[in-house]
């Protein structure tokens, strides 16, 4: 299939970030802007999906008189980056269908605006690219564009710091993947990615490679430790933003390391297969650590994105391990977990997102602690958002479920493989997912039950009225699909068969010809899975039981005080608060991984100040990693800082000292 289409939608989208600018400050722009923007995304919706379902045997590849004068822009739509390109469409249209009642919220909308439809065909752009040029140049545009997007709030101070990290973090990535393209182009210089996948690298140069990618695109996904971004950008972008780089851009940067470690690279290795193994088996525990003992709303949702990225990771690393010891059908049934479980993120993170920003923007608050009781204002919202929820957390027959137990499938196929090391290390792995998946349920225990139940802890939470709409109508979308996805997982896994063969040269048996709707991801001896039966018997049993319980039950209503745990006083202080969840956690966990400590600050004597008690929490990761480079950095900065102090002579004596030392190093060289 031509690109030429979806690059037409690319060009509209770009059109429309430039008419932005003039419009920004009218009445009526956001309603505008936002409006095309879903046109433009549900036609690039409707294209990736036709080029998914009906791949191509030899996609055309399309060259633009652009960038490099001998190289020019390739553009190409295959199997794998059409399947991206419909989460872009898929996550582009649902926000901009949000963004339509939330974006009268939006106190700078000018700041906002121009850079929406940008990022999305920033995004779109790196999926299509086709060499190495113009992926760079498109990621880069892609990160810049989100970056204006964090930093829209810029008289705030935190947001600016927000940003400051954001374009740090993004830059080091691209620095990373242009040494990696570099590598992978050779003397020759051959960028296009036909020329990459003919060429060969050595062992030691394929290997400085791949790490160089996995740190580029790792950085941009959210692996630890180069996820510290993603807690400061999320909190300062606007809430559709936020959903949009949550659900959507970090896997455009999954994107990346598949198409280069599993397309360009060429065979897989085991030691690369251990260490993203790893590395998604420690970012998924991290993320939810973090999470837990997280009350800020936003954040809270930030780190749960670094645990669902890791474990899309960790099904990527199986795909490696099971490709690099010809094991094709274990390896399609890793990817499939992967892409599956990065298309169920985007759709139960953008809805926890949308939620979170409807509530924010009703109360103007996102601090757990001073939430509560909007189960009663805001009950469409609260419900949505237990679906978020329950579909994040894992629990059938949501989507999240079908994902996370192919993955556990695919684990239990590890003792098929040769090398003992892999024998060893993906039990542990699945160890470390079955404490993220309980981590999970209690993260979003305290999530839900602090913000929407019990009693408003402030004065905004009491009066407030439910959302609008067109954000009740943009989650609900949302919510369906996570439904339909567990429910019918079989069509779903089939639709992505094109994908999985061109990143592994296999695929899974077809699902859908699988008596009941079960799915059987490798014999049914072995194990299935029947979403359709859990669901009925679910209707069914709950149906049931609320019938019996009206009745059966008795009449009579009989009232009495509700237990006051020994504080008659009714104040919401007494309640549960997100502190008191995350403490059993914090105590088990946080000294060690975060060095928390705990004090109690009593009050001198006479007066009648009430005694505190102050948790210190540490991110090792800034403090051992982040920190002493900064440090590092700003002492070189003011030693060399004097240098703009120096005289005409001193000058003229350190260009020659410095010209001198190059014809040394020269005349060595040759």
């Amino acid at each position: 299939m031509s690109p030429s289409p979806i690059l037409w939608s690319v060009a509209f989208l770009l059109g429309l970030a430039l008419v932005a600018v003039p419009l920004g400050r009218w009445k009526y722009s956001s309603s505008l802007i936002y409006c095309a923007s879903l046109f433009a995304s549900l036609v690039g919706l409707s294209i990736s999906a036709t080029a998914l379902l009906l791949p191509s045997s030899n996609p055309a590849t399309l060259v633009l008189p652009i960038g490099l004068p001998w190289l020019g822009a390739h553009f190409r739509i295959d199997a794998l980056s059409a399947f991206f390109l419909l989460l872009i469409g898929l996550g582009g249209s649902i926000t901009s269908l949000f963004a339509l009642g939330y974006g009268h919220h939006e106190s700078t909308p000018h700041r906002v605006l121009p850079f929406f439809p940008a990022f999305l065909a920033g995004m779109n752009l790196v999926v299509l690219a086709d060499d190495a040029f113009t992926f760079l140049v498109c990621w880069e545009f892609m990160s810049l564009s989100s970056w204006a997007l964090v930093v829209a709030h810029h008289r705030e101070r935190e947001n600016v710091v927000a940003g400051y990290v954001y374009l740090v973090m993004a830059s080091f990535g691209t620095i990373c993947l242009l040494l990696s393209f570099g590598l992978l182009a050779g003397a020759e210089g051959h960028y296009s990615f036909d020329q990459i996948r003919t060429g060969h690298l050595g062992s030691s140069l394929t290997g400085v490679a791949f790490l160089l990618l996995l740190v580029g695109t790792g950085s941009k996904a959210g692996l630890v430790p180069l996820h510290v971004w993603l807690p400061l950008a999320h909190p300062a972008a606007p809430s559709h933003v936020s959903a949009l780089m949550s659900g959507v851009m970090t896997k455009v940067a999954v994107y990346a390391f598949i198409r280069v470690a599993f397309d360009l690279l060429g065979e897989a290795s085991t030691w690369s297969s251990l260490l993203v193994l790893t590395l998604g088996g420690i970012t998924a525990v991290m993320g939810l650590l973090y999470a837990v003992l997280e009350g800020d709303l936003k954040k809270f949702l930030a780190y749960s994105t670094v645990e669902n990225v890791g474990i899309v990771f960790v099904g990527l690393g199986l795909a490696l391990a099971f490709k690099a010891n010809a094991m094709p059908t274990a390896a399609a049934l890793a990817m499939t977990a992967a892409l599956l479980h990065a298309l169920n993120h985007s759709l139960f993170k953008s809805l926890l997102f949308f939620a979170a920003g409807a509530v924010i923007a009703q109360t103007g608050e996102r601090n757990m602690e001073r939430l509560g009781g909007l189960i009663h204002r805001m009950p469409k919202t609260a419900f949505l958002f237990l679906v978020g929820s329950l579909s994040i957390s894992a629990v059938p027959p949501f989507n999240g479920f079908v994902s996370e137990w192919l993955i556990f499938q695919s684990i239990l196929l590890s003792p098929e493989l040769p090398p003992w090391a892999l024998k060893f290390f993906v039990p542990a792995t699945g160890a470390l997912l079955a404490l993220a998946a309980a981590l999970a349920a209690a993260c979003f225990v305290k999530a839900f039950g602090v913000t929407f139940l019990g009693r408003p802890r402030s004065e905004a939470c009491g009066l407030v009225p439910e959302t609008d709409r067109f954000s009740l109508t943009a989650m609900s979308v949302l919510a369906l699909l996570c439904l339909i996805i567990g429910v019918v997982p079989g069509i779903f896994i089939d639709g992505l068969a094109p994908a999985i063969k061109v990143a592994v040269g296999a695929r899974m048996p077809t699902q859908i010809e699988i008596d009941w709707l079960s799915i059987v991801p490798i014999e049914a001896s072995r194990s299935s899975y029947n979403g359709l039966l859990l669901f009925l018997f679910i209707c069914s049993a709950g149906g049931c039981a609320a019938w019996a319980i009206h009745r059966f039950a008795s009449a009579e209503l009989r009232r009495s005080p509700a237990w006051d745990c020994g504080y008659p006083e009714p104040s919401t202080a007494t309640q549960y608060s997100a502190s008191s969840f995350a403490q059993p956690l914090r105590r088990v966990f946080g000294t060690t991984v975060f060095w928390a400590s705990e004090r109690v600050e009593f009050a001198a004597p006479r007066s009648l100040r009430p005694a505190r008690l102050v948790v210190d929490i540490k991110d090792l990761v800034w403090e051992l990693i982040y920190q002493p480079i900064s440090g590092g950095v700003m002492t070189c900065a003011g030693v060399l800082n004097h240098l703009q102090f120096l005289t005409i002579r001193s000058y003229l004596s350190l260009v020659f000292v410095a010209l001198v030392s190059l014809l040394l190093v020269l005349a060595i060289w040759l």
